[in-house]
């Protein structure tokens, strides 16, 4: 696969992050915030579970099972600390202050993999989280739920880093899934069902965001990072799925009636243009030349049925094993 269309299904990716925060703040209505994270990673995972089978024969390398347990509880805490953020934390400061995960990014991927950052990559870093103030219209006062949100951020950051390198070390892009959202699934639904919230009826009613949310924002969303970041780095995903902002005010707009300040417009246009400067960019390996063929299982790391572009095309392409990211 190229960088490029990599970089492609990860802005898909942010695309479908966006436009699933309106069923992200409407799930609320019936379930707790744990519920509704461990929820949509149960539906994820049992949606990803069945192709687990077919990489049983793709090799998995020393260290495959301690590289997969790291990405799967790294997963689980980011997720479950965005959404409790969201308890403590208005939606404009949350928004802005997970979206920081896009310069911590670069900055672990630095020190944990000797990823040094290029100057372009450092601004475009830096204008996505100027653009994520201005799209949220700034912030107002700091508590426990901000600082929740910033620790989710750091997380993410770690998460990308770890799961890139997972990626590029290691095959098996539907286990890792599978592994991420059922583990969450996992440490969310006892913790939710301990509120006393979780019942037959609470589910029934958040039914169709819960669909929305485990298919399109779990199972398809992260199923593309997954697959997308054997391709290119941490710190470029960073940067592109930050686009979730953009997707999530344009939803908002549409869903919700909300508008948006010409600040917010203006943000928007920066984190755009940020974008556009790294996928034109590149990474510094792919413009040496990197090989396109690629391993993969899949394009998306979904279940066939939910997009079109889902491969299960097993061969022994090269890949270059690279660096290391979020989301």
């Amino acid at each position: 696969m190229s960088e490029t269309r990599a970089n492609l299904l990860l802005l898909l990716a942010a695309a479908l992050w966006g436009l699933g925060n309106v069923a992200q703040k409407t799930v609320l209505a019936h379930l707790d915030a744990l519920s509704a994270v461990g929820l949509r990673c149960l539906i994820g995972g049992l949606l990803v579970l069945p192709f687990v089978l077919k990489e049983r024969r793709l090799p998995a390398g020393p260290g495959y099972f301690s590289s997969l347990t790291k990405v799967g509880v790294l997963f689980a805490i980011s997720i479950t600390l965005q959404q409790l953020c969201y308890l403590g934390a208005t939606v404009t400061n949350a928004s802005f202050l997970v979206s920081t995960a896009t310069v911590m990014t670069p900055l672990a991927a630095w020190l944990l993999i000797g990823e040094r950052p290029t100057a372009n990559l450092a601004v475009a870093a830096g204008l996505t989280v100027l653009g994520a103030l201005l799209l949220s219209d700034g912030i107002d006062g700091f508590g426990g739920g901000d600082l929740t949100a910033i620790l989710s951020a750091a997380c993410y950051a770690l998460w990308m880093v770890e799961l890139g390198r997972h990626m590029r070390a290691h095959q098996r892009p539907f286990t890792a899934s599978a592994t991420q959202f059922l583990g969450a699934a996992a440490f969310t639904l006892p913790l939710g069902a301990l509120q006393g919230k979780l019942s037959p009826a609470a589910v029934f009613a958040a039914g169709p965001e819960l669909a929305v949310l485990g298919v399109f924002s779990t199972a398809i969303a992260f199923g593309i990072q997954t697959a997308a970041q054997r391709f290119t780095t941490a710190s470029h995903a960073a940067v592109i799925v930050s686009a979730e902002s953009v997707f999530g005010a344009l939803a908002a707009t549409i869903f919700l009636g909300e508008r948006s300040s010409p600040a917010g417009a203006l943000g928007a246009a920066i984190i755009l243009g940020a974008i556009l400067s790294v996928a034109a960019n590149g990474t510094p390996r792919a413009r040496a030349g990197r090989p396109d063929s690629f391993d993969a299982a899949p394009v998306v790391v979904a279940a066939p049925a939910l997009r079109a572009g889902d491969r299960s095309v097993p061969n022994s392409g090269s890949v270059e094993i690279r660096h290391d990211p979020c989301r």
